[in-house]
């Protein structure tokens, strides 16, 4: 195996979602409770501290499943394709413990949404360990291991999809229930996105990395320790938003509708 690769350990993805108000309402979609916008925020007194916590549990669920599926299912295609190292470490479970980083999972994003109003939203989760040398082709199944990840989020986004219109159909309109569903859809749409993005140590770079040619491969894995850092800057400056996240999450949301659709037409 080339430089970079050799007896590598390490993950392949760094779970990291990141919201902006902006962002979200280009997607057609807000953080807050039906009938609060940013216009209202604490900013503007005019979001009480109830609202901010109703949010709060509305997106608590979906935020738990999200994370916790993703990493999953990158420790449970690691174990397929050979590598056992996240299932010894207990990382291959449905439980959200394991994959919770106290920092980035619960106290950055839970000060970062009550001291912005919900205008931005940014944490991650402990990544998974994968020790690529162990995989079967390690180049090769690098690429469906990091693919596991926001594949996850795809289907939990149909998954909500199918539970709002089963809820909605049935006249069942309970608002929070109804907002949740909406939660997990926006939830697992932006973390299928930017998770995607082509810059390691994000899902999309280590899927970058597989699919190029060795000599490229190497050069492209070599950013990876200031990877993260770029990335900030990239959804700081608001050019991740505008050239990666608005496209794809919006050709997601109509991928959604599309297969969506027929069970929509069904329960009218």
């Amino acid at each position: 195996m080339g430089d970079g690769f050799k007896g590598h350990v390490s993950s392949p993805t760094r779970t990291v979602w990141a919201l902006t108000q902006s962002l979200l309402h280009k997607a057609g979609w807000s953080p807050y409770p039906v009938g609060v916008t940013a216009k209202t925020g604490l900013r503007q007194s005019g979001l009480n501290m109830s609202d901010l916590i109703q949010t709060v549990l509305i997106y608590a669920l979906p935020v738990i499943f999200a994370i916790t599926l993703h990493e999953a299912a990158h420790g449970y295609a690691a174990l397929r394709l050979g590598d056992n190292t996240a299932s010894m470490l207990g990382r291959v479970t449905l439980n959200p413990f394991p994959h919770i980083d106290p920092l980035g999972t619960i106290l950055l994003p839970l000060l970062l949404y009550f001291s912005t109003s919900g205008a931005f939203l940014f944490g991650y989760a402990k990544p998974v360990p994968v020790r690529f040398d162990q995989l079967r082709h390690p180049k090769r199944d690098m690429v469906w291991v990091a693919l596991a990840g926001p594949g996850a989020n795809l289907v939990q986004a149909l998954i909500w999809g199918v539970l709002f219109y089963v809820l909605t159909g049935n006249g069942i309109n309970e608002r929070f229930f109804i907002e949740m569903c909406k939660a997990g859809i926006l939830t697992n749409v932006v973390m299928f996105a930017f998770n995607l993005f082509p810059l390691p140590p994000l899902d999309g770079g280590r899927i970058l990395v597989g699919v190029l040619p060795w000599r490229q491969a190497v050069l492209v894995s070599r950013v990876e320790p200031w990877g993260f850092f770029i990335v900030m800057a990239l959804v700081l400056t608001g050019l991740i938003s505008a050239w990666w996240m608005q496209p794809l999450m919006g050709l997601t949301f109509d991928f959604l509708k599309l297969i969506l659709s027929p069970l929509a037409t069904l329960l009218r």
